[in-house]
């Protein structure tokens, strides 16, 4: 969920780069909230399963896997979908200009990522 939560924020920073069209808004903000909702339910189906028993069981297995795929398949069609929308060389070329051409938003950007592998790779639940 926490990797999700990242790149949504980093896809909504960068669309501004971009000449996206109402359309192109609504389709971005439809599939990040379709991605972090699949993840929501992934999350409830495993812990469900957790609690309901903490011994193998094939159809538990199956439900994890199932819920855990519907993410992956959304996420992938999340990736293709962006890959079309931002994949615009002068929105790309406007990005580039604007961080190479701002030290302190590069700087700013640069540490944000950093930031951002340490709330990713935060301490988990146990």
């Amino acid at each position: 969920m926490r990797f999700h939560t990242v790149a949504a924020l980093y896809v909504l920073s960068f669309a501004r780069f971009f000449d996206f069209s109402r359309e192109d808004y609504i389709l971005l903000l439809l599939t990040i909230g379709g991605v972090l909702s699949a993840e929501m339910f992934n999350t409830a189906i495993e812990e469900l399963c957790n609690k309901v028993s903490s011994e193998y069981h094939p159809l538990i297995k199956f439900s994890k896997d199932c819920a855990a795929g519907a993410v992956l398949v959304l996420a992938i069609f999340a990736a293709v979908s962006g890959f079309i929308l931002f994949g615009n060389i002068n929105g790309l070329m406007s990005m580039y200009n604007f961080y190479t051409t701002n030290p302190i938003n590069l700087a700013l950007l640069l540490i944000s990522a950093v930031l951002s592998v340490f709330y990713i790779k935060g301490r988990r639940k146990k």
